[in-house]
């Protein structure tokens, strides 16, 4: 941590109070992960909670081989994009290791997304294979791109898995594809596209692998093989597919892939599989707080270690009422963008002299990883305790976004700084807090309020089940905060009752100015607000 000079004006760059880690050179991300798989052939990589289907690692291994094969005997080339429909299912992993291995390029897509949707990231990414269950053949079937279906069923017009498989077995091993370099292209994920249009991240593999020697430098030998994590987050995420899924599996521990979220699958899960690591969003936590379904499990049963959260800001007062009802529970944050995956961690090993973050904050800055804060006006470096936007370079940022120069330019500059859009600082100790996005602070009369702290206040209010907040345009103000909120059943308050309880609790210019009661609040698959959605909605009505 410190600063520099650079052209007669200081530079304030904050780096990782963690010594360097040393990352593999010539390496694939699939080589990395599955790397030592032999050690462990029997042992359990992948399960599904709701079937029980599972991988070995061997089978693994082995699958992954067999369909990067199949993909380069059907004509895949280098480089060339396959876009994977699939919910959470053991098989998983395999396909997303198997294109990469194959020197393709994996590119996930939520199954239940729109048909256009999912048309529009098959145009966009100029795929030439799409992988899909029965579920979501439906929806890409008519797109003039060959379709491998999964799960042994047999639909005309498809490729069907099993049968792949079978053929390249019997075709040899005459057939070698091009050479795979850590400085190809392996993934290429959709960002959630909550603060404007959908764009391709291009990732390589050396991005990746530099990832998870950052996130994973804190897991001792001790934990090699023992840790079993929750798969929830979408793998077709890119903190689904490498944070959480190519983590657990490069440390040798088992996956527990669950497709969708419903509490009290979610809870016996936990139990039945002994999951020690959660990784969830903050409104899973608010169901286990808040929800009379989970008084009906044995929570002495659950093995329960940690959680972490990633994709949206956890508010104080949900992390505090979580440790009283799961007092054995660490909760731990982390802070990632799809551009460039995990940044920082709140908790690290004990046992290597590593420290705890302070609470509410995202944590300390990963190995080899670079930060710093800019004044979004001048563009100038900020100090210490100075919040400005977070800035971030290192060997895991992208090569850009996938056929826009313009917002690569916008987002990376040339010194290679990655520019987040987030707002944050950093403190005397290290430790990061992240404010709100940049484009969603609202701007009440020239003061800036963030959306997170006025949710953070609404959640609290034991009648309100979840909330979102997010601005409107005010002819006065210029905007205005607003929100959307979820009561619960025997809810009694009023829409300015609940205005009320905010305004007790901060400044008259953070008051919330309009207020609708709803049913639900839209989130991204990754579980971010989608406030866009709430916004136009509102302003539609009015």
């Amino acid at each position: 941590m410190g600063d520099i000079c650079i052209d007669g004006e200081e530079q304030f760059i904050f780096r990782s109070k963690y010594s360097s880690v040393s990352i593999p050179e010539h390496v694939t991300l699939p080589e990395f992960v599955l790397g030592d798989a032999e050690a462990y052939a029997d042992k359990v990589a992948v399960v599904e909670a709701s079937t029980g289907k599972s991988y070995t690692y061997r089978e693994v291994v082995r699958e992954t081989s067999r369909f990067a094969k199949a993909l380069r005997l059907l004509g895949l080339r280098k480089g060339n994009v396959v876009v994977v429909a699939l919910p959470n299912i053991a098989l998983y992993p395999v396909v997303a290791l198997g294109v990469m291995a194959a020197g393709g390029v994996f590119s996930g897509v939520n199954p239940l997304a729109m048909p256009a949707e999912i048309a529009k990231q098959v145009e966009n990414s100029e795929a030439k294979f799409i992988v899909a269950d029965k579920l979501a053949h439906d929806k890409v079937k008519d797109l003039g791109v060959p379709v491998i279906l999964t799960g042994g069923d047999q639909v005309v017009g498809a490729v069907a898995w099993d049968d792949l498989l079978q053929a390249t077995d019997r075709a040899g091993t005459s057939h070698h594809g091009e050479k795979v370099s850590p400085g190809d292209l392996c993934a290429l994920p959709y960002s959630s596209g909550t603060t404007g249009c959908s764009k391709g991240v291009m990732l390589t593999h050396r991005n990746l692998v530099a990832n998870l020697c950052s996130t994973l430098f804190c897991c001792g030998e001790e934990l090699v093989g023992q840790v079993t994590t929750l798969g929830l987050v979408p793998l077709f995420h890119i903190y689904g597919i490498t944070g959480i899924c190519c983590a657990t599996l490069r440390s040798k521990g088992k996956v527990v892939a669950m497709d969708r979220f419903e509490l009290r699958a979610f809870l016996h899960a936990l139990i039945a599989h002994e999951v020690d690591f959660a990784p969830i969003v903050p409104a899973i936590m608010l169901a286990m707080v808040k929800s009379p379904i989970t008084n009906e499990f044995n929570l002495d049963k659950l093995k329960l270690k940690s959680v972490m959260t990633a994709a949206a800001p956890l508010a104080p007062e949900l992390r505090a009422a979580f440790e009283a009802k799961f007092p054995g529970v660490q909760v731990q944050e982390a802070y990632g963008l799809t551009e460039h995956s995990c940044i920082t961690l709140t908790h690290g090993d004990p046992r290597k002299g590593h420290s705890i973050a302070k609470k509410n904050s995202v944590g300390f800055i990963l190995p080899n990883i670079e930060v710093k804060f800019v004044d979004p006006n001048t563009g100038r470096s900020l100090p210490k305790n100075t919040p400005g936007e977070v800035c971030v370079r290192s060997q895991c940022v992208m090569k850009g976004y996938f056929k826009n120069k313009e917002e690569t330019e916008r987002t990376l500059d040339q010194e290679g700084w990655l520019h987040t859009g987030d707002i944050g600082h950093i403190d005397d100790d290290g430790d990061l807090f992240i404010v709100d996005r940049m484009k969603e602070l609202i701007k009440y009369k020239g003061f800036q309020v963030a959306p997170a702290e006025l949710e953070a206040i609404l959640v609290c209010h034991p009648s309100v089940e979840d909330a979102a907040v997010f601005s409107l345009p005010d002819e006065e103000a210029g905007e205005i905060p607003a929100a959307c909120v979820v009561m619960g059943r025997d809810a009694k308050e009023s829409e300015d009752d609940i205005m009320g309880y905010v305004a007790s609790s901060v400044s008259t210019y953070k008051r919330v100015r309009m207020l609708h009661f709803v049913d639900s609040i839209p989130k991204s698959a990754s579980g971010k607000i989608m406030r866009r959605v709430l916004r136009d909605n509102m302003i539609n009505k009015n």
